[in-house]
């Protein structure tokens, strides 16, 4: 299943333990090296910061994520492993789109997330108001990004993903 990043945002934390909300996630917690989200910040019914792992999820649901129990939230600063991600805070959500060849075609608006191996998918990319006047937004699958940086995200080139036979639908997607 595939999940939105805007819809991530103050999704509840249900504990399976005592079926009482335990926390809301605000933000994911995303690796550049892969694009994997390495877990979620949240709030705790204390309004603390806490971590919430991948490996603790038990379930995504449409009511919020399911984990055993309160113990399922981390302290930030008890995750040495993850310490170099947490510095580094990296969010997709307006990082420039650019192809190979240098042409700029947006910025980020949205991404998606597959539940069961928490990597991102696909971008959704705004496009300039000249250069789309439909308001429509392009996505990008993981497989056409070619590059992460600090300020930008490279892809490969657009024209090339059409292919012969390839379905109106599809096309029209890329432009």
């Amino acid at each position: 299943m595939l999940i939105l990043k805007s819809s991530l945002s103050n999704k509840r934390i249900l504990s399976i333990q005592d079926g009482h909300p335990i926390g809301t996630v605000k933000d994911t917690i995303c690796n550049p090296n892969n694009l994997k989200i390495e877990g979620f910040y949240c709030i705790d019914n204390s309004r603390t910061i806490k971590v919430l792992l991948n490996q603790d999820i038990r379930e995504v649901s449409l009511q919020g994520f399911i984990v055993n129990d309160f113990n399922s939230l981390t302290d930030p600063t008890e995750l040495i492993r993850l310490k170099k991600i947490l510095d580094i805070n990296y969010d997709l959500i307006r990082k420039t789109v650019e192809t190979i060849d240098k042409q700029k075609v947006g910025k980020v608006e949205n991404f998606a997330i597959d539940s069961t191996n928490m990597y991102v998918s696909k971008l959704y990319v705004s496009q300039s108001i000249l250069k789309n006047f439909k308001g429509t937004t392009l996505s990008v699958d993981r497989s056409q990004i070619l590059e992460i940086t600090d300020h930008k995200i490279i892809i490969e080139n657009l024209e090339k993903k059409i292919k012969v036979g390839t379905p109106a639908v599809a096309i029209q997607q890329l432009y």
